[in-house]
């Protein structure tokens, strides 16, 4: 057996070593963890043709049946030990967490922590379709038609499969795509670079509780590969940045998960009572090492801004990075050193600009960006913004940062923009009402809640039963 692990592409129930191969390394020492094959777009487009073929492969259970083998594939996944590639490599659940760390930079504890949140969405399949559907009872996708709440019903699938080209900043964004399985929609992954692992093991964990491996594309390709997964399925997800996923933007069969500009408000009948809330301002901005799209990117406060700047950089700024396996470790280091310059110098320009302190600076020990054995970091960044017109008052980078933006509670809702999670600290019914009323606003938690949290029963970014299922009339004469 030879000693690295090959991830052979995953050909709709087949393996398929390809000549072109890329390697997947450590990011601090350069080792190769594993070779990975790769297609072109030619590949990926002739066996997209046969996504018919995996549909019928799940068809032929009903949703009760996947939520099920979904219950079983969780618990593989969370503990047991699978096929990793097509040479007789297997991986412990163990193993899973120390290779993931050593290519994407994310220290155990994180990635354990994302693992937590993947095993929870597939042990409660059941509990999460029925906040997605509102209720509905699922047996009528396995007829096409039935009747509830005195309502006739039929949906019918709104495509061949779910495409998904995915990241490699964070693994918890697998369990989005997770409950296309129970939705009897075959999945087609283009897995990120430094990021396989995840999905590979997710696809292995499905198989050996039950799944048709029919079901399941695995396609390291390139960008056309990609915009084939994209355009072809009927259905996609993409995750990047603004640059990768604008083009994408106006295309309803394609949910853009790009930057979240996730933000943390306080209210005037709660402002005086701000040292109450740093701890979980700190943890919105700074849990899963700043990497998620809902950790808060800017704090928005109708007085003492400096102040709560300067209470949050008090609390992140001497943040240091520490080994992979420390228990207490906070920061997540940078598989593609190349992004820690381009933050880093994103961070040095916008500060060149009037209007804007960098209040950690004074409790950090020597640069932002540092580079050692454990690797390339960025520390923690507070910055205190004049204004909201600021070009650093409402920016997302992949680290623990945050703006301090002092705005007239009157003016909030208004300047505040797209954001995907927001934490309002406020009782005001009015303040609330308006927040409620805010069309920009995708998840809402009323009080001390941090951004970090989810309801699985509840959509924070778009509704994967409505994406995957649409209602029809139908009138039935016989």
């Amino acid at each position: 057996m030879s000693q690295i692990p090959h991830l052979p592409v995953l050909r709709l129930g087949r393996s398929y070593a390809s000549l072109e191969q890329s390697e997947v390394k450590d990011y601090r020492t350069g080792e190769v963890r594993a070779v990975m094959s790769t297609v072109n777009a030619g590949i990926v487009r002739k066996d997209l043709q046969k996504l018919g073929q995996a549909r019928a492969a799940l068809n032929r259970f009903t949703v009760s049946e996947l939520m099920e083998i979904s219950a079983k594939a969780g618990d593989l996944f969370f503990k047991g030990t699978l096929p990793l590639g097509d040479r007789g490599h297997t991986q412990s659940a163990e193993e899973y967490v120390h290779t993931l760390s050593t290519t994407s930079g994310l220290p155990y504890v994180m990635v354990r922590r994302n693992m937590v949140k993947i095993h929870y969405a597939l042990t409660h399949m059941t509990e999460i379709l029925n906040g997605l559907s509102r209720g509905l009872d699922l047996s009528i996708l396995d007829r096409g038609y039935g009747e509830q709440f005195g309502t006739k019903l039929s949906f019918f699938p709104t495509a061949h499969a779910l495409g998904l080209v995915m990241p490699s900043n964070s693994p918890a964004v697998n369990s989005l795509w997770v409950p296309a399985i129970s939705l009897k929609t075959p999945v087609i992954i283009k897995p990120g670079k430094e990021e396989p692992w995840t999905p590979f093991r997710l696809i292995q964990a499905f198989i050996a509780a039950g799944v048709p491996s029919e079901a399941f594309g695995f396609y390291p390709t390139d960008h056309e590969g990609a915009a084939t997964i994209l355009n072809t399925c009927g259905r996609a997800l993409i995750f990047g940045d603004k640059s990768t996923t604008q083009q994408y933007a106006s295309n309803p069969g394609i949910q853009v998960h790009g930057p979240g500009w996730s933000k943390f408000l306080i209210g005037d009948d709660q402002i005086e009572n701000w040292p109450d809330f740093i701890e979980v301002m700190v943890a919105s901005i700074s849990d899963n090492g700043g990497r998620s799209c809902i950790n808060a990117s800017a704090v928005i406060v109708p007085k003492y801004a400096a102040e709560i700047a300067d209470a949050l950089a008090q609390r992140l700024g001497a943040l240091v990075p520490t080994a992979p396996d420390d228990p207490e470790a906070r920061l997540s280091g940078f598989a593609n050193p190349k992004m820690a310059d381009y933050i880093d110098s994103q961070l040095e320009d916008g500060l060149n600009v009037p209007g804007a302190e960098d209040v950690t600076a004074k409790y950090r020990t020597g640069p932002r960006k540092i580079t050692g054995d454990l690797g390339v970091f960025l520390k923690p960044t507070i910055i205190r913004c004049d204004s909201f017109q600021h070009p650093l008052s409402n920016r997302e980078f992949l680290c623990p940062y945050a703006s301090v933006v002092q705005v007239p509670q009157s003016e909030m809702v208004r300047s505040i923009g797209y954001t995907l999670a927001c934490s309002a600290i406020t009782k005001d019914p009015a303040f609330i009402a308006q927040l409620e009323a805010s069309t920009e606003i995708d998840r809402l938690n009323i009080g001390p809640v941090s951004t970090m949290k989810i309801s699985w029963d509840q959509p924070h970014e778009g509704n994967m039963f409505e994406f995957l299922w649409q209602r029809r009339s139908i009138e039935r004469a016989w």
